[in-house]
């Protein structure tokens, strides 16, 4: 026997049926079963009426475990991706491109001041191209005068890999 899965029109219809004690049982029973569905629930009650304080605390948080990565390549990669993991749960849970945006530049400086520089690790270097370029592509979907806002934090971003990284190559990069 299987269950059928409703769409989320016909869910939505039908909550807004239901009396406001059900439908704070139904979110308490929903969290109940998944660590993430908690913490959305979490973030959603107490955190998201300052996204702002909310982004500062993520930058924070990821600036501490750049600080505890470990010395050798293969270990901070993984610690990096972590970091990564962490961040894109915060910026699934606040839905804004400008939040991304901001959270990703932060762990570009961080690994930009943290990392190994002399490295020849390839997936430890990708880690660091492939936030750039995802940078790259959110801040071109953004609305012009949006654009502008981020993209001098960017082009710093970019010349400060460039100086301190010897094997990132700046015009690659640019916007």
């Amino acid at each position: 026997m299987s269950t059928t899965a409703y769409g989320l029109q016909h869910i939505k219809k039908e909550i807004q049926h239901l009396p406001t004690e059900q439908l704070a049982e139904l979110m308490l029973r929903l969290a109940r079963y998944k660590k993430e569905n908690k913490e959305l629930l979490a973030y959603l009650l107490f955190e998201a009426h300052d996204e702002a304080a909310f982004v500062e605390k993520v930058k924070a948080e990821a600036g501490f475990m750049f600080s505890q990565l470990s010395s050798l390549s293969y270990n901070a990669a993984k610690g990096m991706r972590k970091i990564l993991r962490l961040l894109s749960k915060y910026t699934k849970f606040m839905a804004s491109k400008g939040a991304e945006i901001e959270l990703l530049i932060n762990f570009c400086e961080n690994y930009v001041e943290y990392a190994d520089r002399r490295t020849s690790y390839k997936p430890l270097r990708l880690i660091l191209t492939r936030q750039v370029e995802k940078i790259r592509g959110l801040i071109n979907k953004l609305h012009e005068d949006l654009q502008f806002d981020y993209q001098d934090s960017y082009n710093n971003l970019i010349s400060d890999a460039e100086t301190k990284l010897g094997w990132f190559k700046k015009n690659d990069h640019l916007l």
